[in-house]
């Protein structure tokens, strides 16, 4: 038997088993992802209660998301230099403190600054979970194994927070998806105290500031554009003078990140990588359409077809439960065939699920939406294994934590521009006919997007292995 075989399972603080470890870190990991669906069922009672438009949802969403999205890799590193148990529970802290804010917010803008908070926490919280899990296992079959329940745990994230989100609203009112938060974690601070030992890599490079502040800047730009320009229309100074600042932004993370070289915080090496860049584009692409059309289809259903926060998080669940059935379906297709086939068939498949939902008109039934879910869940679901997978593998087995910190940016970057663009298209939801227009504008521009990732996915992933290198 080898070494790696006999090499026992590392305990947390106070003797705990990894198992325990696993179970708590997943707490936090479901929380960060059961929030960037959960506000979704509660937005047009938001609306109505905090006088909020199109535009001040549109950052209620995206605060949360531009937060996660600009923060991530940086967090993956103060992990790496501090610690990743002192990060994980900083971010634990900073999310209920956030979520606590939420909860009281008297106004829009203070729910926005929150949710800002919210999303710090989750960006701090995030990538220390896995990095934990992974220490806390020594055999390598068994930290896959763990990391897939890891994984497993974020899937089912998804189809529970328009659920739970919906139930929390018709009985409480929309404060208490993010009260609720607050108890939780709580008691995960303490879990986390008593169960997680620390760790740091010893080799972690510094932290780069510029290459932080630069892209979360351009990010912030791009984002104010696209919803400034759903308010005051494509020519506003305003809207331009945000496009050329982030033009420029983006412009100087260019050249610092090419200065940096190997510590640059997105080194611009692997970022050349043909496969590399296909799957972050296809994952970026993902989460642009997707959850884009998530903002808008839920105003649909409550504000159009006038559902209940609850019947419409009931009605959307074919979406989601799809993704998290097929994903690791998708997982094992990867292994054996390549990322190639099941990230283009993903692609395709979701693409005619979206190119459905145009079908949607105000009083359509729900057997009018319930092909396009299940094609566009499904599709999602032989996808993001694949681009993922693809990510990884095109990096060496050292920037492995780099490589999955990209990917998960590049979809929450997508995300946060997504619900911009979606926002900016539609308009307000009693503007009549014009947002049903624009919804069915964002579902065909969805598919088209997803055939032109498919292609370059077809073009640029690998394909099936060797036989003698395929796993069984």
């Amino acid at each position: 038997m080898t070494r790696l075989r006999q090499a026992a399972p590392r305990p947390g603080a106070g003797g705990a088993s990894p198992n325990t470890v696993l179970v708590v870190m997943c707490v936090g990991y479901f929380l960060v992802l059961l929030d960037v669906t959960v506000v979704n069922v509660a937005l047009p009672r938001i609306g109505s209660s905090l006088g909020a438009g199109v535009s001040g949802l549109q950052w209620t969403v995206d605060a949360y998301a531009l937060a996660l999205a600009s923060l991530m890799l940086a967090s993956g590193t103060v992990g790496d230099l501090l610690g990743h148990r002192r990060v994980v529970l900083a971010g634990l802290a900073v999310f209920g403190v956030g979520s606590l804010a939420c909860g009281l917010a008297p106004d829009v803008g203070s729910l926005v600054a929150a949710r800002a908070v919210q999303g710090v926490g989750a960006a701090l919280l995030l990538p220390g979970t896995l990095a934990i899990i992974s220490h806390a296992y020594a055999d390598e079959a068994e930290q896959a194994r763990a990391i897939g329940v890891w994984a497993g745990i974020g899937s089912l994230a998804l189809p529970a927070g328009p659920l739970l989100g919906g139930v929390l609203i018709s009985g409480f009112g929309w404060r208490a998806i993010f009260l609720l938060n607050v108890p939780i974690v709580l008691l995960s601070l303490g879990a986390v105290v008593l169960t997680v030992r620390e760790s740091r890599e010893p080799r972690a490079g510094r932290f780069d500031v510029p290459g932080l502040l630069f892209g979360c800047g351009a990010l912030l730009a791009t984002v104010f554009a696209f919803v400034q320009a759903g308010r005051s229309g494509v020519g506003s100074p305003v809207v331009i003078g945000a496009a050329i600042a982030a033009v420029v932004l983006l412009g100087a993370l260019v050249v610092t990140e090419r200065r940096a070289g190997d510590e640059a915080m997105l080194p611009p090496a692997l970022l050349r990588r043909p496969v590399f860049g296909a799957a972050n584009t296809a994952a970026g692409v993902m989460n642009l359409c997707t959850l884009g059309l998530l903002f808008v289809l839920m105003l649909f259903l409550q504000s159009v077809q006038h559902h209940s926060p609850l019947a419409a998080g009931v009605l959307i669940l074919p979406l989601f439960l799809p993704l998290a059935v097929v994903a690791p379906l998708g997982g094992r297709m990867t292994s054996r065939l390549g990322a190639r086939l099941p990230g283009t068939a993903g692609l395709a498949v979701a693409a005619v699920g979206l190119a459905l939902l145009a079908r949607a008109e105000p009083g359509s039934g729900w057997l009018v939406l319930l092909p396009a879910f299940l094609l566009w869940g499904a599709g999602m679901g032989l996808l993001t294994p694949a681009v993922v997978a693809a990510a990884v593998a095109a990096v060496p087995g050292e920037r492995a934590g780099l490589a999955s910190a990209i990917s998960n940016t590049a979809r929450q970057t997508g995300g946060a521009v997504g619900i911009a663009v979606a926002g900016a298209v539609a308009g307000q939801p009693g503007s009549g006919g014009h947002f049903v227009r624009g919804f069915h504008v964002l579902a065909l521009g969805s598919a088209v997007l997803y055939l032109a990732a498919a292609a370059l996915v077809a073009a640029l992933l690998p394909g099936a292995p060797p036989p003698d290198e395929r796993k069984p």
